[in-house]
């Protein structure tokens, strides 16, 4: 844990793991590693996704950003129906295959280098950039909608990254309620099992 990244100094919501059921424990535990080799990115896909995570979490631990990228990676090669799309999106694996190309290659005309070759303020500009909208024109952009593809990443990245146990522990989410439950549900009250603001008892 960062402890200069958390109210929560000394929380560790896996010391309550025995009080999962066996299944969600599973579960759990598994987003720790060690991870599959992907199965949808290829090496240099899967080296710029890390960094583009990197940037949107404000996060650089490599062992939170393996889980990140590899569940990304499990979810596009599962090739899961998607609950809603916008009409000028191609499916997920496509905009992702498609838009990891087309940074690249914003990145070439801006920059005349690789993204992964830029420095961070220009990698962090370059995705704001497409948040807005407002990248340069290049020809990936008619395939590719600038604003479809910053949202698609950033919801993956970052549900992912607060599915992680170390970031739970680090917001003072204590996992699971179940099967154990809440009993102490007054406003301002916590359960022995629940993390405690700052280290105070309430």
């Amino acid at each position: 844990m960062n402890e200069k990244r958390t109210h929560y100094p000394g929380y560790d919501v896996l010391v309550a793991q025995d009080e999962w059921d066996a299944h969600t424990r599973e579960i759990i535990l598994a987003r720790l590693g060690p991870f599959p080799k992907p199965q949808f990115f290829s090496p240099g896909e899967e080296a710029l996704i890390r960094v583009m995570a990197m940037h949107l979490v404000y996060d650089e631990r490599q062992e939170i950003l393996d889980f990140v990228v590899s569940h990304l990676d499990r979810s596009l090669a599962a090739a899961i129906g998607e609950g809603q799309r916008s009409p000028e999106a191609p499916p997920a694996g496509e905009l992702v295959r498609r838009g990891l190309k087309a940074v690249d290659n914003l990145a070439q005309k801006q920059f005349q280098t690789k993204f992964l070759e830029l420095d961070t303020q220009k990698q962090v500009e370059l995705l704001a950039s497409l948040q807005q909208g407002l990248a340069p024109e290049i020809p990936d952009w008619k395939k590719v909608p600038q604003k479809e593809l910053f949202k698609k990443l950033a919801e993956e990245i970052v549900s992912a990254y607060y599915s992680h146990p170390t970031v739970w522990s680090e917001i003072g989410y204590p996992g699971p309620a179940y099967p154990r439950g809440y009993v102490r549900i007054e406003r301002g009250l916590t359960d022995p099992w629940e993390a405690k603001r700052n280290g105070k008892e309430k």
